[in-house]
């Protein structure tokens, strides 16, 4: 074969191998060729089952919530580990939820699971800030195939109420964590009201700052209010939305407010699964303010219709190793454009707070 001719082939040949590598590179990220991995709705279907179907119109994970409009009061010293904008010194606005867990609008507050809030902080110069938080320092699993298998093992029994044991012993045996975080739960304080909570970023992430250093973080909202915990022998004689309605009425007298405390991980910290806490002394940064003076009913406030994915961050914070974070995001995903399509729905709490407005 002529030399020009075999030159010719050759290219080709290449230009072909490039094809059908793009091709199945192309086909792998797609999920077409390869293991099955898990999608967002493989989540919200798993939530879905957990709670007995699916509520039209509202988030299929804490689906029981209440807005919130307030303020960031940035005082600077974040600035050492950030180069976020939201840690220069000033204050900023601020739209959130708070929320209690499970798929059920109009679930009773009586219940020991996670009381949350989520924020949304955005800076004058565009950057944004979201933030998915709860009131434990830890979560039962480390990885999204475990919470799904979490949300099939522990499916309430209409029957009791509770999780079927002969579907949730298997599944404790082969998951330590969860029982550990059974465990804790078991323990720890309840909180009595949304404003003595201390709320925990659950998952680690990566700031950067002065001289381009990069160091692990985790985060916690401390208030400065305190009181006394939920009687956890009696939860299920509290009202209905006992938690909501103290929010409301303490929201109406006085403002309620956190300090927003950085953790800096130590070097044998575990930075890539949210199941293990970080224990003994930390450098800790008090960078600022949470104020939250007004409460709104999911129809008239600015969060119903948030996203609040943890992994929207600003420049000077940046995803960690840790997968649950990216398993968050599509879950979350998932779930927003489910319920967007369903149509707005009716406030599950706070629904006088909507009245009063009208008049």
């Amino acid at each position: 074969m002529p030399l020009k001719k075999r030159a010719s082939s050759g290219a080709f040949a290449l230009i072909g191998a490039i094809v059908v590598l793009l091709v199945g590179a192309f086909a792998w990220a797609a999920g077409w060729i390869g293991p099955r991995r898990i999608s967002g709705g493989d989540v919200t279907r798993a939530l879905e089952y957990n709670g007995g179907g699916s509520k039209p119109g509202y988030r299929r994970a804490h689906a029981k919530g209440l807005c919130f409009t307030g303020s960031f009061t940035a005082n600077g010293a974040g600035s050492a580990l950030s180069d976020a904008s939201i840690f220069k010194s000033g204050r900023y606005p601020v739209i959130g939820r708070f929320s209690v867990a499970g798929g059920n609008p109009l679930a009773s507050d009586g219940r020991n699971v996670f009381h949350s809030m989520a924020l949304v902080l955005k800076s004058p110069d565009g950057q944004e800030w979201r933030l998915a938080m709860d009131h434990t320092p830890i979560f039962p699993v480390a990885d999204i195939a475990s919470f799904i298998a979490l949300q099939r093992a522990s499916k309430p029994d209409p029957a009791t109420g509770k999780p079927d044991p002969a579907a949730m012993k298997p599944f404790l045996a082969a998951h330590p964590e969860v029982k550990a975080f059974q465990d804790y739960m078991a323990k720890a304080v309840l909180p009595g009201s949304f404003a003595t909570a201390t709320y925990y970023s659950i998952n680690a992430f990566r700031f950067t700052g002065d001289r381009d250093v990069t160091r692990f973080v985790r985060w916690q909202f401390e208030p400065e209010a305190s009181g006394p915990g939920l009687d956890k022998k009696h939860l299920e004689l509290l009202p209905r939305d006992y938690l909501f309605n103290e929010m409301i009425a303490r929201t109406a007298k006085v403002p309620s407010r956190w300090h927003l405390k950085l953790v800096v991980a130590n070097p044998a910290d575990v930075t890539d699964k949210a199941t293990v806490a970080w224990t003994g002394p930390h450098r800790t940064i008090d960078a600022g303010t949470l104020a939250i003076d007004a409460v709104q009913s999911e129809e008239a406030g600015a969060c119903r219709d948030v996203n609040f994915d943890p992994t929207i961050l600003p420049p000077g914070i940046a995803l960690s190793d840790d997968p649950l974070l990216a398993a968050r995001s599509k879950a979350y995903s998932s779930s927003f454009t489910r319920r967007a399509s369903e149509g707005a729905h009716p406030s599950a709490v706070g629904q006088d707070l909507t009245k009063e407005r009208a008049r």
